[in-house]
């Protein structure tokens, strides 16, 4: 790029339009004019010291060189702003071997990287618990906290962090005399560990005696011997069998996975009240759009309450669909939801991912999101050069995201092809925060947007299906966030975020990616040139509909198990058995005896208590959707209002106040459910012309 603060919208020598980049995804990248980019070999993401996996050890002593100086520095510093900068740099100089180390340990090809990652990321994690119950450390941040009139002097960002790095302790049992401090301290790696292992558990495929099963579906699953491999659910399989049998024995109970649930439940209840709170949930929903266990709750059954007649109608459908397959065997079971809802999908709307495809090549779709971000938003994305090992793989292009009068805001790393080895997830990682740094200039963010694109023929373009393009515009508006979320402090950049606000940036490029009049200004057939047909577009968008209250119940579901686990305990009932009721009560099909759902529910991890989140970020998505852009979804007011009362903030300001000043009024749980419901309803136009 250029120098910052150079102002104006020079194009560097070294940027091209985004789109060329990814639809020549199969050309080798050009050298630079004088072949500058084999010159000089950087490091990862340009980081000198990680041009090798040994460059973890040493970018990671140099981390804790800086943070035992910056220690000592908050310590000595009288109560002012200064102190929450001390803090922020502290966290940042962590962060930034942190956070990058947590994405290479996923994702880099070399195991020997992952391996130097992995252990980087174990050895900042054991610094960050130690610097978490510095109680020296932490005197100077209450100090701080203690002074009113200081406190009084401070702007609201300034304000928030100081309390977020106070939260930080507190959670820890700083405030706890020393022997409750230690318990606190072990508690918190029991449940790193139990998360680790519980995590690795809801993934390891269950083995069976290849003679319990017909011998006419055991082709199905993966031979070892004389057993069965099931890995997965087997959703899409036609055969009813194969999916009962798929479901009966990935789902079937085990007590070593069972005992590690309960412990880690457990677990966390008791840091919980160790450090102050009735339960894990109130703990874990501080500071977040909902605030409280109880507003979750009322949520949730009021969402359910409307959903129920709708979703017993799609059951009713699903059960026809199964008596016009399956005559002998018509009662609906779990197994049978996922794909049914689909075989309606497929027969009311003809919508073979094959016939879109073509429309959207990768280049033609960020084509669209560039043409979109610009007409919103006055930014730029273009393609730039990279350097000599600042990549992990060929096929990574490096954007740069330029604002027309502010320049250069940070860069977004897209991983987006399937490999050997590469996690088969989407997702969005902070490489490096932004922050405004001691001499007055900004540090870009750096991010990377992780997708698992089929790599496509060569010469041709990579083509994405439907459900390809809505994810690519979903991890985008997280980068937009991330670039968008220029803070003061790193520790709230960007997504740096509650739970329950985070998704709603991501869930709204959905709703533009599901717009006719966004979606005509890049989809056009990669051969011929044509535009993608209004009515396929509709037709794709009431699909989305059949069926939805019944996936919706589905979600509430689980997210009102998430919030029994980590209610009240010790728990009425074993997590079976709660399962059980919770399953025939909210969601409304049988409960299959021996099965254990939730020894595979993965998102007990990193969502705890906070699973609600996806379902509360679509109400406000939708809410801000239909009141913002869907009169004009190119409104340029709009787009700047949306930067300036959502985006900007990052985690710094309260997500009820940034969704408020969006809204211009304040929602009310009713308000997110009629949101949601709405959201279900036919479009009569389409429902007329394809009738």
């Amino acid at each position: 790029g250029r120098a910052a603060g150079q102002g104006g919208r020079a194009v560097s020598t070294s940027w091209c339009p985004v789109g060329t980049a990814f639809d020549a995804k199969q050309q080798q990248q050009q050298p630079l004019r004088g072949g500058a980019a084999g010159r000089g070999t950087g490091g990862l993401f340009g980081v000198p010291e990680l041009s090798c996996p040994e460059g973890f050890q040493e970018a990671q002593e140099k981390a804790l060189q800086e943070s035992e100086q910056l220690v000592q520095r908050a310590c000595s510093t009288p109560p002012g702003p200064e102190t929450v900068m001390i803090f922020d740099q502290l966290s940042d100089s962590l962060c930034r071997v942190a956070d990058l180390a947590d994405f290479v340990k996923v994702a880099h090809p070399d195991f020997a990287f992952r391996e130097a990652a992995e252990e980087a990321c174990r050895n900042i994690g054991t610094v960050v618990e130690k610097l978490n119950t510095d109680v020296e450390l932490c005197q100077s941040l209450r100090r701080l906290l203690a002074d009113e009139t200081v406190m009084s002097s401070l702007d609201p960002e300034t304000r928030r962090v100081a309390e977020l790095f106070m939260f930080d302790f507190e959670i820890s049992g700083i405030h706890l005399d020393e022997e409750k401090r230690k318990k606190a301290v072990d508690l918190n790696v029991r449940i790193l560990d139990l998360c680790n292992e519980f995590l690795i558990g809801t993934h390891i495929p269950n083995k069976i005696d290849k003679h319990v099963l017909p011998e006419h579906i055991r082709y199905n699953f993966t031979a070892e011997g004389n057993y069965l491999r099931v890995a997965g659910l087997h959703a899409d399989c036609p055969d009813d069998l194969v999916r009962e049998a798929a479901y009966k024995i990935f789902l079937h109970s085990n007590a070593q996975q069972l005992a590690r649930l309960e412990d880690l439940l457990a677990s966390r209840n008791s840091l919980a009240q160790l450090v102050g709170y009735d339960t894990f949930a109130h703990r874990a929903l501080q500071g977040t759009m909902a605030k409280n266990p109880e507003t979750v709750r009322q949520f949730l059954e009021k969402l359910s309450e409307q959903l129920s007649k709708r979703t017993q109608k799609d059951f009713e459908m699903m059960t026809r669909m199964k008596m016009k397959l399956n005559p002998h065997n018509s009662m609906l079971m779990p197994w049978d939801h996922p794909y049914y809802s689909g075989v309606l999908r497929a027969e009311r709307y003809n919508i073979d991912p094959g016939l879109y495809c073509p429309f959207f090549s990768l280049g033609a779709c960020m084509e669209g999101l560039n043409s979109l971000f610009s007409q919103l938003l006055g930014i730029s994305l273009y393609a730039e050069q990279t350097k000599r090992g600042e990549i992990w793989s060929e096929d990574v292009r490096k954007l740069a995201v330029v604002h027309e009068t502010e320049d250069l805001l940070g860069y977004i790393y897209c991983d987006f092809f399937q490999r050997p080895d590469k996690p088969h997830q989407d997702c969005h990682f902070t490489v490096r925060g932004g922050r405004l740094k001691e001499n007055g200039e900004y540090q870009l963010p750096v991010v990377v947007l992780m997708l698992s694109l089929p790599n496509s023929a060569r010469g041709a373009p990579t083509l994405l299906s439907p459900g390809m393009m809505e994810n690519l515009f979903h991890e985008m508006g997280h980068a937009m966030h991330s670039m968008l979320g220029r803070t003061r402090y790193q520790h709230v950049t960007g997504t740096r975020c509650a739970t329950d606000f985070a998704e709603v940036p991501s869930i709204l490029m959905e709703y533009f990616a599901n717009d006719y009049r966004v979606v005509n200004q890049f989809a056009r057939h990669y051969k011929t040139g044509q535009p993608l047909p209004k009515n396929m577009v509709s037709r794709l968008c009431e699909s989305k509909k059949v069926c939805a209250a019944a996936d919706m119940q589905l979600q509430v579901f689980y997210a009102v198990l998430d919030q029994i686990y980590h209610g009240k305990h010790p728990l009425k009932k074993s997590t079976t058995e709660i399962l059980k009721e919770t399953q025939e009560k909210v969601y409304g099909l049988p409960y299959v005896p021996n099965t254990a759902w939730q020894l595979r529910f993965s998102h007990l991890v990193g969502y705890g208590a906070k699973y609600y989140s996806y379902l509360m970020s679509r109400a406000v998505a939708s809410m801000v959707w239909k009141q913002c852009f869907a009169q004009n979804p190119f409104d340029r007011a709009m787009g700047e209002r949306y930067r300036r009362e959502m985006l900007a903030h990052g985690g710094g300001k309260e997500p009820m106040l940034m969704v408020q000043g969006m809204l211009q009024k304040s929602p009310s749980v009713e308000d997110f459910v009629d949101a949601l419901v709405s959201d279900l309803d036919h479009d009569f136009e389409t429902f007329i012309m394809d009738s």
